[in-house]
């Protein structure tokens, strides 16, 4: 199966240049059809390019804190914890967490396009 996630520049061209490796989202309906194998593609919002991937593992937690926890923070895109925990969290507040949980997309680039 192929998924496309929409991504903003900063995100996009830390996975673009191998600095990014695991995307953070909410587990809602739409990622949970997610498996490993699977292929996503991320879209920059900027300019529509794609980078191709391929899903490597996938880390399912209650909340972004324990995800971030429990997973090397290069990973998720040379930030330190608070960071990354501020800026998730203007997505996807405590409460929404805690409805769905969270999951790591680990995934490992095919090309750039």
């Amino acid at each position: 199966m192929t998924h496309n996630l929409r991504l903003h520049p900063e995100p996009f061209a830390l996975i673009k240049s191998g600095k990014k490796s695991i995307e953070s989202r909410l587990y809602d309906g739409k990622r949970q059809t997610f498996q490993v194998g699977d292929i996503l593609i991320f879209i920059s919002r900027a300019d529509n390019s794609e980078i191709k991937t391929i899903i490597t593992d996938i880390h399912r937690y209650s909340a972004f804190s324990i995800l971030f926890s429990s997973h090397p923070l290069d990973k998720f895109g040379n930030k330190n914890l608070p960071e990354l925990l501020e800026e998730i969290e203007s997505f996807y507040p405590k409460a929404v967490q805690e409805k769905y949980g969270v999951i790591g997309i680990e995934f490992k680039i095919i090309n750039n396009t």
